[in-house]
């Protein structure tokens, strides 16, 4: 008699880069389980996860687990791994009862961190962290990286794009992407603009509509060479052009995680988050193509683990003190 497969909920409700950073657990379970994998998420996410080929399917949420509870109960999971480990998803585990596992979430050592500046953080990803929730059933780390998929009808031609919209040049381009969740995770508009006024090669600002405005207004200062696409694409589209340019240049933010995952070379850029929480950029085995710009010696840094309105100390020199030239040698090199 053929064993039945498991039934697997993963829980993981936000948000972009944390939910891509997932994407090792889901595809080990599948290929080295067989398992039917089901995933509960944000509405706002699910696109992220949809046309995933090893996700069974999708579940989301406007703001409250209980609108889901009882289409949950009925799917009679076998295991529930807890990737996101907040009130909502330990509901979630109490009302289903099903046998489940969540992962650590170094609370105590971020905040020894963050308040004073104790380092008690082990040098493990998140990704090997999420990993080792789903050890109890017996996976283990492929080692093939992040996965990201892009539906057909979201990826952008090249020719096409820039008929419409611009001339198309004559070098590979650089991805800028310009935004971040918090203003203190974000490069000041000046320096984005000294960055990109020494590039030598076009440059395609990324960013949602929130930096639509901040992105003409660099592209209009910056050169002929800089054109902004903040506010006009989907993220499966931005993904898309993440995905063609020869470098991406980023703030700590999720389409940091989506240019790991098409393993492209990084330049990542740090404010008042740190490199050590874990959430670096993830490659697959053998690829290592991340440069991580930051300022060092910095004492007030981190001075949170998520990020602020406006820099605590008034200063800002986390973003005000990177060193432009440092970053455009990169690119230029």
């Amino acid at each position: 008699m053929e064993k039945k497969a498991l039934k697997i909920l993963i829980i993981r409700f936000s948000s972009i880069g944390d939910i891509v950073l997932t994407t090792p657990v889901v595809r080990c379970l599948k290929l080295q389980l067989q398992a039917e994998v089901h995933y509960l998420t944000k509405k706002s996410y699910k696109n992220i996860l949809l046309p995933n080929p090893y996700i069974d399917k999708v579940i989301s949420i406007e703001k409250k687990v209980q609108e889901v509870i009882t289409k949950l109960k009925a799917e009679k999971y076998d295991y529930i791994i807890d990737l996101h480990k907040n009130i909502r998803s330990a509901q979630v585990r109490f009302a289903l009862t099903a046998k489940s596992s969540s992962f650590d979430k170094l609370n105590i050592a971020k905040w020894l961190m963050v308040n004073f500046k104790i380092n008690r953080l082990p040098d493990i990803h998140i990704v090997d962290r999420y990993l080792a929730a789903a050890k109890p059933l017996g996976i283990q780390n492929d080692e093939a990286g992040l996965d990201y998929y892009i539906p057909k009808d979201q990826e952008i031609d090249l020719n096409q794009f820039f008929q419409k919209k611009y001339e198309r040049p004559k070098t590979p381009y650089i991805a800028f992407v310009i935004g971040a969740t918090y203003p203190t995770k974000r490069l000041t508009q000046e320096k984005i603009i000294t960055i990109c006024r020494g590039i030598r090669q076009t440059i395609l600002l990324i960013g949602g509509p929130e930096e639509a405005t901040v992105g003409e207004d660099i592209a209009t200062k910056a050169g002929k060479h800089v054109l902004n696409t903040c506010g006009q694409l989907s993220l499966h589209q931005s993904a898309s052009l993440v995905r063609q340019a020869e470098k991406v240049i980023t703030h700590d933010t999720g389409l940091m995680h989506i240019a790991a995952a098409f393993q492209k070379k990084i330049i990542t850029i740090w404010g008042n988050t740190i490199p050590a929480f874990g959430m670096y950029p993830y490659f697959k085995k053998g690829v290592q193509t991340n440069s991580n710009i930051e300022v060092v010696d910095l004492d007030c840094r981190p001075c949170s683990k998520i990020g602020f309105e406006q820099c605590p100390k008034g200063h800002f020199r986390c973003m005000k003190d990177i060193e432009a030239e440092k970053i455009i040698k990169l690119v230029n090199s």
